[in-house]
């Protein structure tokens, strides 16, 4: 069932929400959690498919708020609100309330959001594209208690990450992170299998690819040990290589689908670790409305390294993590090479004398 609300308020979209559940004899609110998805119209088909997919297993009231760009001044200076009212099979095991937002109303999308919150629920709100550099200061991001971005549709996603962690806040989280997650679980799982001293790590994948760089930071954190993170083709995590003081674990996934992992002394293992789309993505994070601590953790850590190692000047350039940054060489040609070797060759004539 869809009902169509043109130029239109809150209270009236509420008082469809009733109407429509009472005509297809569904009264009873089962549902979850609000979801708000805040995006644009070109990327609205594609979140709102994925919400609905993620709905199976978490029932909520999506609303997807979208900010139409006004072409003239009149139409600045005019607010409107449209509103799609979906129910039934149009909104999965939920309820979808999509609302279009015009003229002055754009700056003011938290109050149109609020009285459609289901109330007493948790509200979790996503940005598939173009977050907020401070999701938690954002007037919607501020009525939720678990902000998502994706740090992958950024143009610069390793300046993002960099954003990320300096306006983090607990109740962020990112999709970048997790789709790492079986990669986590399956590097943990390895290392609980042998009894040795990991000495460094290498961490192959794309060269913008945000979920790389995660997965270096969290290795570097957790281990404490030097991390390298070398260039693939893709798609995605190619490879991660932990050099042990019991030879080499490496798991490797050159097709995007199935990986490989080869443990000293033990025979090759083939397992599952397809990439993901993002309504499994969504039901991950939708399972887990606490504070990610190990996320914020792996960012905060990676954030020094990002900023000190030599990108190279490319806006999403790589990094290298490690333990401390290391000492660039002196040229023998530039005024501090020329200075040291003359102070050493004065130190060598007196050591003679």
């Amino acid at each position: 069932m869809k009902t169509d609300l043109t130029d239109t308020t809150a209270s009236k979209v509420n008082k469809a929400l009733v109407q429509g559940r009472r005509a297809i004899g569904t009264p009873a609110v089962g549902m979850v959690l609000t979801l708000v998805i805040v995006t644009d119209e070109e990327n609205a088909y594609d979140a709102l498919k994925a919400a609905n997919e993620a709905s199976r297993e978490h029932p909520s009231r999506t609303l997807v708020v979208i900010k139409r760009v006004s072409r003239s001044p009149r139409d600045r200076t005019t607010s409107r609100l449209d509103a799609e009212v979906r129910l039934g099979a149009e909104a999965g095991t939920g309820e979808t309330v999509v609302l279009r937002l015009y003229g002055e109303v754009i700056n003011h999308a938290q109050s149109v959001v609020l009285p459609l919150l289901l109330p007493d629920a948790p509200v979790v709100v996503w940005w598939p594209v173009n977050a907020p550099l401070d999701p938690a200061k954002d007037p919607l991001g501020s009525l939720a208690q678990r902000r998502v971005t994706d740090t992958y549709a950024a143009e610069a996603p390793v300046r993002e990450l960099d954003a990320r962690a300096e306006a983090y806040t607990p109740g962020d989280t990112d999709l970048s992170w997790t789709r790492i997650t079986p990669w986590r679980s399956m590097l943990a799982a390895a290392l609980d299998q042998v009894t040795c001293d990991v000495d460094a790590v290498e961490v192959e994948g794309e060269e913008f690819n945000p979920s790389c760089e995660l997965l270096a930071m969290w290795l570097a954190e957790r281990l404490e040990v030097p991390v390298k993170r070398s260039l693939s083709s893709g798609p995605g995590l190619t490879a991660v290589r932990l050099e042990t003081s019991c030879g080499p674990i490496v798991l490797d996934r050159a097709d995007g689908t199935l990986a490989t992992l080869s443990i000293q002394g033990q025979p090759d293992r083939a397992v599952a670790l397809k990439r993901r789309d993002t309504a499994e993505l969504m039901a991950e994070e939708l399972r887990r409305l606490d504070p990610d601590d190990t996320y914020a953790s792996a960012l905060r850590y990676g954030v020094n390294r990002l900023n000190s190692a030599d990108t190279g000047g490319s806006p999403g350039g790589t990094a290298t993590a490690t333990k401390a940054a290391p000492v660039a060489p002196v040229a023998k040609d530039s005024p501090a090479g020329v200075a040291e070797t003359l102070a050493k060759k004065a130190a060598d004539k007196a050591a003679a004398e």
